[in-house]
């Protein structure tokens, strides 16, 4: 219920803290300055902040269904250009997960309307792909699989992205990063995907 929501934030606000606790965890009020961008899927056991150990404040989060980094999507780009010129992060992160419910429907052969549209890019590649993926018999771990391409083309269109490339172009550091998390075992593993200069840009 939505009336428990708000109760819960009240006694959250209004409990005492533990000792030390104001210390380590930054004000919310104020400036906001996190180190890096978390580009990860809405899939709700995927707590961006609980899975990196960082606070509210410590790490700038975009989320999407598939944890998509669109060229086409305003919503994205805005946010892109805010966290790396306004609020200066040094590391983006492609964060998926395996089992994801947006690759899984990119796999499917039934259309979804809108949702559909949204997958198009996931779609794609997974045609691109097909000889490898149709070669994985089962079908949890051909998502899987999936899941990892899907981290590793947004990586790779991330580093083609206008406002990377002018971030590198001034000197600014910057890296792209692609992970993906197993939320059956809670750990993140790191594709070795990263990209920290034009010259390291992979291959799509």
């Amino acid at each position: 219920m939505i009336p428990d929501l708000l109760a819960n934030n009240l006694r959250l606000a209004s409990a005492p803290k533990a000792p030390g606790e104001a210390e380590c965890v930054p004000p919310l009020a104020a400036r906001q300055a996190p180190g890096y961008l978390w580009i990860g899927c809405s899939d709700s056991r995927t707590p961006a902040h609980e899975i990196v150990g960082l606070h509210p404040g410590e790490l700038f989060v975009y989320r999407n269904v598939a944890n998509l980094a669109p060229s086409h999507d305003a919503k994205f780009l805005s946010t892109l250009q805010f966290a790396v010129e306004v609020v200066g992060v040094h590391d983006v992160i492609v964060c998926g997960h395996y089992g994801c419910g947006g690759v899984r429907a990119a796999l499917a052969p039934d259309r979804g309307g809108l949702m559909d549209h949204w997958l198009r890019p996931v779609r794609s590649f997974c045609v691109r792909h097909a000889a490898e993926l149709d070669a994985i018999t089962d079908i949890d771990a051909r998502v899987n699989a999936a899941c990892e391409l899907n981290v590793r083309e947004q990586v790779a269109g991330l580093a083609k992205n206008p406002f990377v490339l002018e971030a590198w172009r001034r000197g600014q550091p910057l890296t792209v990063h692609g992970w993906i998390y197993g939320q059956q075992d809670g750990r993140l593993h790191d594709l070795e995907a990263s990209v920290r200069s034009p010259a390291g840009r992979p291959s799509q």
